[in-house]
């Protein structure tokens, strides 16, 4: 009987960490091998079924404390089941004027959490595609920054919107 006990108490410790994000519908990452290079271009594949109902979307990063800006910019493509192609530039604050990174997390590494699109519905079902690569210059330089160091990871995440 003492086999049964322990599956049973870890089935309800899955099922608590499961339902922690009941939010989530689309949550990956991609590591970024030491560090990002500007032709590197993070992509995910989502397949949606729901064309009626808005989410929210995300861009996480992942950052550590070699990260040297104070911003970051990126430009992120969404290529919807038909071929359209949404292109945005996105700039997004890294860190206070101090210089302290911004983003939660106790250690050295810190993960940040960026609005995308509030309130977005996909107009179609299918696969859509999301290419994310960063675009950083320094200040007065015309070429941007070939290798982006301390970023660690690259992700893509819908929820739901929460009601309030």
């Amino acid at each position: 009987m003492l086999p049964n006990k322990r599956v049973l108490f870890f089935l309800v410790i899955a099922l608590v960490f499961a339902s922690c994000d009941s939010n989530r519908i689309f949550d990956e990452y991609q590591s970024v091998p030491n560090t990002w290079n500007r032709e590197n271009v993070i992509r995910f594949n989502v397949n949606l079924t729901d064309s009626i109902q808005p989410y929210n979307l995300f861009v996480n990063l992942r950052n550590t404390n070699a990260y040297k800006f104070n911003n970051i910019f990126l430009i992120v493509e969404m290529v919807n089941p038909n071929g359209k192609i949404q292109k945005d530039t996105l700039e997004y604050k890294m860190a206070e004027p101090s210089g302290k990174l911004l983003g939660t997390g106790y250690t050295d590494i810190k993960e940040n959490k960026l609005w995308y699109k509030e309130g977005f519905v996909f107009n179609e079902t299918g696969e859509y595609k999301v290419n994310i690569h960063q675009a950083m210059r320094e200040r007065g330089k015309v070429n941007g920054v070939i290798n982006l160091d301390g970023i660690t990871d690259v992700g893509f995440r819908i929820e739901n919107p929460k009601i309030k």
